[in-house]
């Protein structure tokens, strides 16, 4: 169920109507469950869940269609009894690529839009590259929020925008980037949470990448809460994405620790949570060897891509 939005009015009231995040609080929880640790016996179950959580990421000017095969081969081929990845991340012009690599598969297609990372171009430009974006074969868009209008408390554009590309995107998911870093308060993450699950979005995600700070413990925390609570009032489940910093199997437990005792195990689902990260799976993969073996691979077992 949406929310049924009638006024810029309407929406501030619901927006300023949460409950405001203690931040001291926030911090102290996300501390205390990092310290958590997965056992052993549940560790290669853990790293395998991990591994099918990530969305193999890239992201840069200099990307090439062979670029993206490799990573696309990369994603299927993991090591030998390791699951797929969730999907591979690529640019709106290399869906194509992406879409032909991993044919029956079962690897999800993921790809930025809407102006990404800085969410500053009109919104017919956005649609279109929504609308491009899943013509060629993306199963999910990962748009990036207008960070000036929100934090202006212009929160019916963003709304409005969310809600016109997810129509946009189709069967298509649609994950909400909130850039949390420049989003200054946990306050406003909370809020522009909500905002974007109010309009539709079937993932909330936290940062693109490029700013830093990204998924911070807490941020990743708040944002949990907000889906949990969601849930809870709307009836309606969504989905959590951290995206930017985590590149260790112990970053990645530590979030599934997280995601487990905070929104619960519902959400211990790569339908429900992913990760996004460009080279998190090598770190995964090591880990995974390692308990197998007991000893850690040379350095060049596996690609440093």
């Amino acid at each position: 169920m949406l929310c049924q939005v009638t006024s810029t009015t309407e929406l501030r009231r619901v927006l300023y109507g949460l409950p405001g995040v203690d931040e001291f609080g926030a911090r102290a929880r996300a501390a205390r469950l990092a310290t958590r640790s997965v056992k052993n016996e549940s560790k290669a179950a853990a790293i395998d869940l991990a591994i099918s959580m990530v969305d193999l990421t890239t992201l840069e000017g200099a990307d090439t269609p062979g670029k993206v095969r490799a990573l696309c081969g990369k994603a299927v081929h993991t090591a030998p009894g390791a699951p797929t990845v969730g999907a591979v991340c690529v640019y709106p012009d290399l869906v194509k690529v992406a879409v032909e690599a991993l044919a029956d598969t079962g690897v999800g297609i993921a790809s930025v839009a809407t102006a990404f990372p800085s969410g500053r171009a009109p919104l017919a430009v956005k649609l279109a590259d929504t609308r491009q974006a899943v013509l060629d074969g993306a199963t999910e868009i990962d748009m990036v929020i207008d960070r000036g209008a929100y934090l202006a408390g212009d929160y019916a554009k963003v709304f409005d925008e969310i809600t016109a590309v997810k129509d946009a995107c189709g069967d298509a998911h649609l994950k909400v980037i909130l850039e949390t870093g420049e989003l200054a308060t946990y306050d406003n993450v909370r809020r522009a949470s909500w905002l974007a699950m109010l309009a539709g979005a079937d993932f909330i995600k936290t940062s693109t990448g490029k700013i830093q700070p990204a998924a911070t413990a807490p941020v990743v925390l708040v944002m949990l809460e907000a889906v949990r609570d969601f849930a809870a009032e709307r009836g309606r489940i969504v989905g959590v994405k951290p995206a930017g910093g985590i590149r260790t199997t112990k970053d990645a437990l530590k979030m599934l620790v997280q995601v487990r005792e905070v929104a619960g195990p519902r959400w211990l689902d790569p339908a429900l949570f992913r990760i996004g990260a460009s080279s998190l799976l090598n770190d995964l993969l090591m880990q995974r060897e390692k308990l197998a073996t007991g000893v850690y691979s040379g350095p060049d077992y596996f690609s440093l891509d």
